[in-house]
């Protein structure tokens, strides 16, 4: 299988020269063998694979070196520093080798450079504002390249028509479309690549990027439908060929969008199965979704849009399948392969434009295809924006709409094409590519400069580098909530309403089928927030009071039910399930940001909303025995063992309040003593206080102690169930019982 990839790679066989000569005898039949060599030279055997490592270690170390200096990244984008340094790589392997060599070949980019970059787009690319602006994304990736196509070749084919181009390059009207429709579709590599860098606005990145990946399939379909055209010629191309060429683009496109779905559904299924062997599930990402990409490829069929399409359909039931840890190496995998992917291609460009053998020079052409792809973009972006703002609740302004007309990067996607072509049917291949070479140049080196200035100069709207609150959370859902219901009942099937029922389907179907039950009972938000708001709690409870349990005996699994959030809810272990008050960490702490804060209110919010849950575990303790499943509870139990001893303890020692052995108070008394107070409180007209998180005023904690558990063993049974008890009182009312507490105590213990 090396052996097969590596002419892909631009790299010679092992040993190719050697089948050529004839084999030389190590001696004469009359001499012996020669004796055991202590070394031995065999660059031949791995000088593939040695010189493919050498370039990714020579791209990864390039980062590193441009990364020392900040100014020198804050100005020049990477991918310019990267061409720069292909042609310094290039024009030092010309003068050594006396010929160019380890150029960008278009079977390596297509089958092993792209599909990491594209892949590593999908998946994390955000789909709710991906689909918030789909109908603008399609608009400029199909029409938009539609146009940029069919107006820059007739506008070349004029230009040569009137005299401005060389009577050498020898092309005709099909001949100058097929250069136009591999010449304006924006490339998605070099548009990630700059525009990573700028940090402009949600909405503009993902208008420009998605039309950069959405275009692919207008792409392939015009390119191969005028390489078809030319290879039949113009006198025999009929009706019924312009209507397949037609037909050919929805299905390419539909085609390349339902393989990704399909893969994404075996994907999302397979690891729904895949909780007793984590190992496998970052090899499964990575494998099927390239399987979409080459399945894509084998139809000839959009491979771009097939493995976006995996990406986007998939993301959301596999992180819920799969593992933290599973979760974190897909992640960085996918980040490392993309960077090293788009490394080698940015690198390799600049080696290749140093071969002078596959290009001819002429400046007619290249300065006129440099004005029309700049001049019907910006004519294109304006016309189809002016539309798009008649039915957008948020139209783009010209500010956007200048950004995004500089923004269309051409880059190793249209190098590849122009490499493809066959010089036999069209004799002005060299000059397209010395053309299409030059344009990737300009876009890149020239537009990637200055683009991040006019930004700045423009005032435009930058990307807000953090994540959400809760609060936005829960406002931008209860607003979506309202919209639906606002289209429905006016009858009006819009975007809002079309996407509640989707979310309705999904959750009626899609998600029972391709996520574990575990799964799918925790991936709401809020129960997600409030369970790692309840373990922060904890956390930071131990550090006040010292470290009773490490913060990795409070780590869960990835996926737990809603029961073993419930169990492992603090709050729920520091409130009594009879009242109404409820202690929470985060009144005793400081809170040191608006966040925290913020967090804190909705915390006590969900504190007094979310129901508790009806059934729960006994945790049993077994210090000879932990079984796997069991750790988890065993943990919980002597956290709670530890909080109640450390409570007790701070009750003994800093309100004065002595614990009898002798005399042990009934529970069951206790208790009626508390419901008559409450009884009499009601009876007084006075209210029972319910204490909130607004309380400034101290509150007072009451532990019942141990030995007060023999009393009664039903009682222990279910104390132990619930754990820890807290009794918020009035400060008056503790203190008036705490001292008569201590008289007693003062009496039982004199001698």
């Amino acid at each position: 299988m090396l052996r097969a990839a590596l002419p892909l790679l631009g790299l010679p066989l092992a040993g190719a020269g050697a089948t050529e000569e004839p084999t030389q005898e190590p001696g004469s039949p009359g001499e012996p063998p020669p004796g055991l060599a202590l070394f031995r030279w065999q660059w031949h055997e791995v000088e593939a694979p040695y010189l493919v490592a050498l370039w990714i270690l020579v791209a990864s170390l390039a980062k590193i070196v441009f990364h020392l200096s900040r100014k020198v990244t804050s100005l020049v984008p990477e991918s310019c520093l990267l061409i720069l340094l292909g042609l310094v790589l290039g024009g030092i392997v010309l003068a050594v080798a006396k010929k160019a060599e380890y150029q960008l070949e278009p079977g390596t980019f297509f089958l092993f450079l792209l599909p990491p970059i594209v892949l590593d787009s999908g998946y994390f690319m955000p789909s709710r504002l991906f689909f918030d602006n789909l109908g603008a994304i399609l608009t400029y990736a199909v029409v938009g390249t539609l146009w940029n196509a069919f107006t820059t070749g007739a506008a070349l084919w004029g230009l040569q028509q009137a005299g401005l181009v060389a009577p050498r390059v020898q092309a005709g009207l099909l001949d100058f479309l097929l250069f136009g429709s591999l010449i304006s579709a924006v490339d998605p590599v070099a548009v990630l690549a700059v525009f990573e860098e700028v940090h402009v606005n949600e909405t503009l990145f993902i208008i420009v990027f998605g039309e950069s990946l959405l275009n692919d399939a207008v792409t392939v379909v015009l390119y191969k439908v005028c390489n078809s055209f030319v290879e039949m010629g113009s006198a025999n191309v009929q009706a019924t060929d312009y209507l397949k060429g037609v037909a050919s683009l929805f299905v390419v496109s539909l085609g390349g969008a339902a393989v990704g779905l399909v893969f994404a559904f075996l994907l999302a299924l397979t690891t729904r199965f895949t909780k007793r062997v984590r190992i496998i599930e970052p090899l499964l990402v990575f494998l099927l979704a390239y399987a979409a990409y080459l399945t894509a490829e084998m139809a000839s069929l959009s491979a771009i849009l097939a493995v976006t399409m995996c990406g986007l359909g998939c993301k959301k039931y596999v992180e819920a399948n799969i593992s933290h840890k599973s979760r974190t190496a897909v992640k960085y995998t996918m980040k490392t392969l993309a960077s090293c992917a788009e490394t080698i291609i940015f690198m390799l460009l600049g080696i290749s434009a140093v071969d002078s053998s596959k290009w001819a020079w002429d400046s007619g052409l290249v300065l006129g295809t440099l004005f029309f792809i700049l001049f019907f973009r910006a004519l294109g972006v304006v016309l189809q924006t002016w539309v798009l703002n008649q039915f957008r609740l948020v139209p783009l302004d010209k500010i956007d709409q200048v950004v995004m007309s500089y923004g269309g990067l051409r880059g190793a996607v249209a190098f590849a094409l122009v490499i493809l072509l066959d010089r036999t049917k069209i004799p002005a291949k060299d000059y397209f590519v010395a053309t299409t070479i030059v344009v990737v140049f300009f876009t890149v080196i020239v537009q990637g400069l200055t683009i991040k200035p006019l930004v700045k100069w423009l005032k435009v709207k930058r990307s807000e580098h953090h994540k959400p609150t809760l609060n936005q959370e829960l406002h931008e859902h209860t607003f979506d909530h309202i919209l639906a219901a606002v289209e429905d009942v006016v009858g009006h099937h819009g975007y809002h309403y079309w996407r509640d029922r989707w979310e309705q389907f999904d959750k009626k179907y899609l998600s029972q089928l391709l996520m574990r039950r575990s799964a799918y009972r925790i991936r709401d938000q809020i129960w997600d927030v409030y369970y790692r708001l309840n373990i922060r709690d904890a956390i930071s409870f131990v550090d006040q009071g010292g470290h009773v349990l490490s913060s990795t005996g409070l780590t869960l699994p990835s996926m737990p039910s809603r029961n073993s959030v419930a169990e492992t809810s603090v709050t729920n272990l520091l409130r009594e399930s009879g009242s109404g008050a409820c202690l929470d960490l985060q009144v005793i702490d400081t809170v040191r940001s608006g966040r925290d804060r913020e967090d804190a209110v909705m915390h006590h919010l969900l504190c007094g909303g979310l129901y508790k849950p009806r059934y729960r575990y006994k945790a049993s303790c077994s210090r000879h025995f932990i079984s796997e499943d069991a750790q988890e509870r065993q943990d919980k139990e002597v956290f709670q063992q530890n909080m109640k001893r450390r409570l007790e303890s701070f009750k003994s020692t800093k309100h004065n309040i002595c614990f009898t052995k002798s005399k042990p108070r009934p529970r069951k008394a206790g208790r009626k003593k508390k419901d008559g107070m409450a009884n009499t409180e009601a009876t007084n007209g006075k209210p029972p206080r319910d204490l909130g998180f607004q309380d400034t005023a101290a509150v007072i904690l009451t532990v019942e102690s141990e030995e007060e558990e023999d009393s009664d063993s039903s009682e222990t049974e279910k104390e132990d169930d619930e754990g820890i008890i807290f009794v918020a009182r009035a400060t008056s009312e503790v203190l008036q019982e705490g001292k008569v507490s201590g008289l007693n105590c003062g009496t039982d213990c004199a001698p």
